[in-house]
């Protein structure tokens, strides 16, 4: 037996204290009653415990962990052609995680990897509009109008269109420029085609965060599992609750990086 408030901060719902406001607000069901008691006592392995109608899972029994990908490794957990891939970092220990989408062999920065199939699917369907942004380097630097053009809408190579919910300069080099681009799907090449469409192509691709998990105090290669606080924040992104923070940076340039473990 434990403490309502507490199940539900481990189930990655909220914090206890906001899982207490939960409970006051009448969102928070036992077994189909609503329980407002603080400091009522469930057992999770039999009661059924739901939030807003929805029953909930124990976020403890699932595994959550944040990759920073290197650039040169494939987004699967084997390849055929014996390039470096996702399942050369992980180990029995990790257990049986996947990857929450995809990042193309040349782009680096933030994937999420769990065995929760839920949470994969809230995150990675188009319906549900989570923001995605990434900080790309592109050649030459964007007037302010061709980065409007990105959030009005623009025309990709296949003829169908695209539309960023955010376009805005970062960085502005000699003869290249890092811009932030926020968009709410991920189409094959969708940030690259979209420059491409304004004229100015990527040159490196960076995601310093996925669903606000961010990698910025990280470097290539590391995997950790999240914190309790990180999971709080992932189930509330995913579930629609809350919009994950805009986490802005460069990727890591520091020397001896390598693409190996």
């Amino acid at each position: 037996m434990e403490r309502l408030h507490k199940y539900l901060a481990r189930a990655g719902v909220a914090s206890r204290r906001k899982a207490e406001q939960l409970m006051l607000a009448g969102r928070v069901q036992v077994n189909g009653q609503t329980v407002c008691q603080l400091g009522s006592v469930v057992d999770a392995g039999r009661d059924e415990i739901c939030i807003d109608g929805h029953k909930l899972s124990l976020a403890l029994q699932q595994r959550y962990f944040i990759f920073y990908k290197p650039p040169g490794v494939v987004t699967t957990l084997a390849d055929p052609q014996g390039r470096p891939c996702i399942g050369d970092w992980l180990s029995k220990e990790h257990g049986r995680i996947y990857p929450v989408g995809r990042l193309d062999y040349d782009t680096e920065g933030a994937l999420l990897l769990t065995d929760d199939g839920d949470l994969v699917n809230r995150l990675l369907r188009p319906r549900f509009k989570i923001p995605r942004s990434y900080v790309a380097k592109v050649r030459g630097k964007p007037s302010p109008a061709a980065l409007r053009r990105l959030c009005e809408g623009v025309v990709l190579s296949d003829g169908k269109p695209a539309v960023a919910l955010s376009a805005k300069p970062y960085r502005i080099l000699k003869a290249n420029s890092w811009v932030v681009l926020t968009v709410t799907e991920g189409r094959y090449h969708l940030v690259k085609r979209m420059f491409e469409a304004i004229g100015h192509p990527v040159l490196s691709l960076f995601r310093p965060a996925q669903a606000g998990i961010s990698v910025l105090k990280m470097y290539p290669g590391q995997m950790r599992a999240l914190t309790e606080e990180e999971c709080v924040l992932l189930k509330a992104v995913a579930s629609g609750t809350c919009q994950p923070p805009l986490v802005v940076g460069l990727p890591v340039r520091a020397a001896g990086f390598s693409v190996g473990k």
